[in-house]
């Protein structure tokens, strides 16, 4: 910095390069939890849709603060988590390189929108997928089970083939998402077992994670397109009167080495990133619209010190999404991607250590007013 004027610090973080549109649309989880052979088997993923954000009230309880045992409102994000479907089981062997597959088990039958995934024009195929493998169910079942041995015997890591149910949430979409879920706890034979158990049968959101717990959320965020360098890199703007524009950078790099280095900032895509949002507090799991004793259950969104009836869906619905009818999740805080966008929940990779990430969240009342218009009252 030897022409520089004041001496500041880069703009832009270079620890997220390279700023490159996403090649998968919903988020992978590169590493999972540690295992744990104390707890018994479980999952350690999930997949829901972002529906959108409102806002609750409550009162904190944290003593010497300031906002103790007083109201303060809390922006929250809705997430549907409709129940998924285990449809497989993956192997995994442990090799000098890493992990490698040993043996890939599949359901016998599969749902036409767990199938569609696997075809890029369902409607002119011939809608073969899968048949030689569900044969061996009904027709060589031993070779299944001597498959199932085999993962008992070699195997250290064990993961889940989950699909989600886009057809219970009513979207313009008919291929369902799949997912490899790890299943932590238990010994290798007790995993595979209960796999095996829950093969073809609905994992819930309940199942898998718990209220007050703190989880990661993965997922693409919202794509803005090609941009400047301004917004692109939040650059300072050039004097008013600079030849040729002044949303650029002045001095893109030395006479030598002669090239423009990739710490320079430069225009280019923004948004639709690959991001990973870690320690995310869950402040309530609510339950779907269902039926009980022959009467339609809608009351989701009360509380202990709000009694009425009402959904967690607002006035209108959210805007650009619809109404939420499944399972729930809302979250602290905002996540990344629009409405409609496919979220990967994972349960915590390092645990946070702090007070609030312990704390047992009271929700006096959540907001379901219309997100038009925040101070409309519906019909009794």
């Amino acid at each position: 910095m030897s022409h520089r004027k004041f001496s500041a610090p880069r703009h832009g973080s270079l620890g997220f390069l390279p700023r490159k549109r996403c090649r998968r649309h919903r988020g992978k989880v590169k590493s999972f939890p540690r295992d744990n052979a104390a707890n018994p088997p479980h999952l350690t993923a999930f997949i829901g849709y972002k529906a959108g954000m409102t806002h609750i009230v409550r009162e904190p309880d944290r003593p010497g603060s300031k906002v103790n045992k007083k109201e303060v409102v809390e922006a929250v994000t809705i997430v549907e988590a409709a129940p998924m479907i285990i449809v497989g089981i993956v192997g995994y062997v442990e090799t000098p390189r890493g992990l490698r597959p040993l043996k890939t088990i599949f359901a016998e039958h599969l749902n036409a929108e767990c199938k569609r995934r696997f075809y890029k024009n369902w409607c002119k195929s011939e809608k073969k997928a899968f048949s030689k493998a569900s044969q061996r169910w009904s027709q060589d079942k031993e070779s299944v089970e001597k498959d199932f041995e085999r993962i008992k015997r070699y195997c250290k890591v064990i993961r889940a083939i989950a699909h989600t149910q886009p057809k219970m949430m009513k979207m313009r979409m008919k291929k369902a998402h799949i997912i490899e879920i790890q299943v932590n706890g238990g010994t290798v034979p007790q995993k595979v077992d209960w796999v095996k158990e829950h093969m073809e049968q609905a994992i819930t959101i309940d199942k898998v994670f718990a209220q007050d717990e703190m989880i990661d959320v993965i997922g693409v965020t919202k794509g803005k397109g090609f941009n400047g360098v301004t917004f692109r890199w939040k650059t300072k703007k050039l004097p008013r009167k600079t030849h040729k524009g002044l949303r650029k950078v002045a001095c893109i790099g030395a006479w030598h080495p002669a090239r423009v280095r990739y710490s320079v900032a430069r225009a280019g895509q923004l948004g639709y990133h690959h991001r990973t949002e870690v320690n995310k507090k869950i402040y309530r799991i609510g339950k779907g619209i269902h039926t009980k004793d022959g009467k339609v259950i809608k009351n989701n969104a009360a509380t202990s010190f709000d009694d009425t009836d009402k959904s967690i869906t607002p006035l209108g619905g959210f805007p650009h999404y619809g109404e939420v009818n499944q399972d729930f999740l809302m979250l602290k805080g905002c996540i990344m991607g629009p409405k409609k966008r496919v979220i990967t929940l994972r349960k915590v990779w390092v645990l946070c250590s702090c007070f609030v990430c312990w704390l047992v969240v009271s929700c006096c009342c959540s907001v379901t007013s219309c997100s038009h218009k925040p101070y409309s009252i519906g019909e009794d």
